[in-house]
C-alpha cells in the first residue's frame, strides 16, 4: 500500500487542522506533520502554556472528533528539516500549489511514497518551500473561484494518491 504523509505548514484555523486530522485519518494518512505556526493539538510533553494548548486542543478536537487520538502527527517549527528528513527516507515531496509548472491532479501518478506540502489558507505555499518540492500539483478548477479551501484540497489530493 502506498505510503502517504501531509505536511500542514503555517495553517492558522484550528478548525481546519482538525478537519486535515479527520481526513487523514480515513485516507490511511501514515503520519501528518504540522509546521511553522500551524497549531496542533496538546501534548504530553507540551512546550505552550497550557491555557494555550487546552484552548487550541479543544478548538482541533471540535472538527477532528477524535481522530487526533488515532493518527500520529507531529509538530515542528522548520518545515524545511521535515522536508529534507522525508526526502531522505525515500518520499517524493509534492506541493499542492497552482504554479506555471504545475501538473493537473488526475495527471499526477504518484509513487509509492508521497508527502503531500500544503500551504496558507489565503497565500498558499511560501516561494522557498515550493522550490524544495520535487513538483507541484494542482487541482483544475472550473467555477468561478480560484481555489478551494486546504482541507478539501488536501481530501482531494489524498484521495487521488490513495486510490490512482
Amino acid at each position: 500500500m502506498r505510503k502517504l504523509v501531509l505536511i500542514a505548514h503555517d495553517i492558522r484555523s484550528t478548525h481546519n487542522v482538525g478537519s486535515l486530522l479527520r481526513t487523514a485519518e480515513g485516507l490511511g494518512v501514515t503520519e501528518v506533520y504540522f509546521t511553522g505556526y500551524t497549531p496542533y493539538p496538546k501534548q504530553l510533553t507540551d512546550d505552550r502554556l497550557p491555557f494555550i494548548a487546552d484552548k487550541l486542543d479543544k478548538q482541533i478536537h471540535k472538527t477532528a472528533l477524535g481522530a487526533e487520538q488515532f493518527v500520529v502527527w507531529s509538530h515542528s517549527d522548520s518545515a524545511t528539516e521535515v522536508v529534507e528528513q522525508l526526502r531522505t527516507d525515500g518520499f517524493q515531496i509534492i506541493g499542492l500549489e497552482q504554479s506555471a509548472d504545475s501538473i493537473n491532479l488526475p495527471d499526477f501518478q504518484p509513487p509509492e511514497k508521497v508527502a503531500i506540502l500544503l500551504g496558507r489558507e489565503v497565500d498558499g505555499i511560501d516561494p522557498a518551500l515550493l522550490k524544495l518540492c520535487d513538483r507541484t500539483v494542482e487541482i483544475p478548477m472550473y467555477g468561478q473561484k480560484e481555489s478551494f479551501n486546504v482541507v478539501q484540497a488536501a481530501a482531494m489530493a489524498l484521495y487521488h494518491c490513495r486510490f490512482a
